[in-house]
């Protein structure tokens, strides 16, 4: 009887694990999808826009949306400039900063109100670059633009680097569809539990 109590101990502590694991991951996803339905953009002095790849020399469709949205940000008067973030990916011979701000030109906004972070390969550096450009130009105040599913995370790490942030995801992210959402929350949902438990031994 002695082990029998003991294992049916084990078993309802281990029950009592999995399904307290089960309830965080459920409630972490639903944190994220609930964070990115939020728009909080407030007048800023710059848009910091979260980097998304390039290909032959023209941004990826989820970085081109991102753009829009910080050029939109620009043009109705929210920022009085922008940060391009991300470095040279694999196969490219200029950076995706680099290609982005040619986006940008291309849609009327002046050389003078881009800056462009080139040595980033990760969110977390996107920020920790663009943090050094508004230090140097007297920046004080951000808006963090990304996809709606990347911006819990975007903006946990925002404000680690001291940046003082508000959240705007594009209105127009490519993540529509249940086959093309899941995926992404499922990375950005592993991502987050993994930095939020990084940045605890700091």
């Amino acid at each position: 009887m002695h082990k029998i109590g003991k294992k049916k101990t084990f078993r309802l502590i281990s029950l009592f694990l999995v399904l307290s694991i089960l309830f965080y991951l459920i409630f972490t996803a639903i944190s994220i999808v609930s964070y990115g339905k939020t728009d909080g953009k407030a007048n800023s002095d710059v848009a910091i826009v979260l980097g998304a790849g390039t290909s032959n020399g023209e941004v990826s469709p989820v970085y081109r949306e991102r753009i829009n949205h910080g050029i939109w940000l620009y043009e109705n008067d929210y920022v009085d400039y922008l940060i391009l973030t991300g470095g040279i990916g694999e196969g490219n011979n200029a950076s995706d900063a680099y290609i982005a701000k040619q986006y940008a030109l291309s849609k009327s906004v002046p050389e003078q109100a881009i800056f462009i972070e080139e040595k980033s390969t990760i969110t977390e550096e996107n920020l920790e670059n663009a943090k050094a450009i508004m230090d140097e130009n007297s920046f004080d105040t951000a808006i963090i633009v990304s996809d709606p599913l990347h911006m819990k995370r975007a903006m946990l790490m925002a404000g680690d680097y001291g940046i003082d942030a508000c959240s705007s995801p594009t209105p127009t992210t490519m993540y529509r569809s249940f086959k093309t959402k899941i995926p992404f929350l499922a990375r950005e949902e592993f991502f987050y539990i993994g930095y939020s438990i990084v940045r605890v031994f700091r």
